[in-house]
């Protein structure tokens, strides 16, 4: 017997197939997310989306850099090993631009521990995550990280439930 699993799937027609930009609601934390994996990018935004948060999504750090510009976000979701621009890179460029903006970095890759070291040597001190991370345990440390913002006006969003399951199929 198959266990019954509880559990949303998410229509690949929901995906976005392009970069779409919203203009935020009021009142909901706006977070950039950045990875050049399309399919990690695009989920963990559709995760914020429905937890409440104003989502913005990029492949690459100049795309950041460029919707930054347009909307300034209250944080920055960055994968760290990304081709061109590094997710450390465009944290500096974007703390560099927009101060208030909190930073969380993740990554799979062990080269990172370097990278991260040299930004620290150089006065960053960026919060990192290990992929895989479970959406729970991510919307958890986006609240922390949210909460300890000097504004006081934006509310802390709810933190959404999800499987155990639905996060293997997602960040796996």
């Amino acid at each position: 017997m198959t266990p019954k699993l509880k559990f949303e799937v998410i229509p690949m027609a929901d995906v976005p197939k392009e970069d779409v930009v919203a203009l935020p609601k009021k009142k909901q934390p706006v977070v950039l997310v950045v990875d050049d994996e399309r399919v990690i990018a695009d989920t963990l935004s559709m995760i914020l989306s429905r937890s409440g948060f104003s989502t913005m999504t990029a492949y690459d750090g100049p795309s950041a850099l460029q919707l930054a510009m347009a909307i300034a976000p209250d944080l920055l979701i960055s994968d760290v090993v990304m081709p061109g621009m590094s997710g450390i890179d465009l944290a500096i460029a974007m703390t560099g631009t927009i101060p208030k903006c909190k930073v969380l970095l993740f990554s799979g890759q062990a080269a990172t521990v370097d990278l991260l070291e040299r930004a620290r040597q150089a006065g960053h001190n960026f919060t990192t995550l290990a992929k895989p991370i479970h959406p729970t345990d991510m919307l958890k440390r986006i609240s922390e990280c949210l909460t300890t913002r000097e504004t006081k006006d934006k509310p802390t969003p709810p933190l959404a439930e999800i499987s155990p399951k639905t996060a293997a199929a997602i960040l796996n």
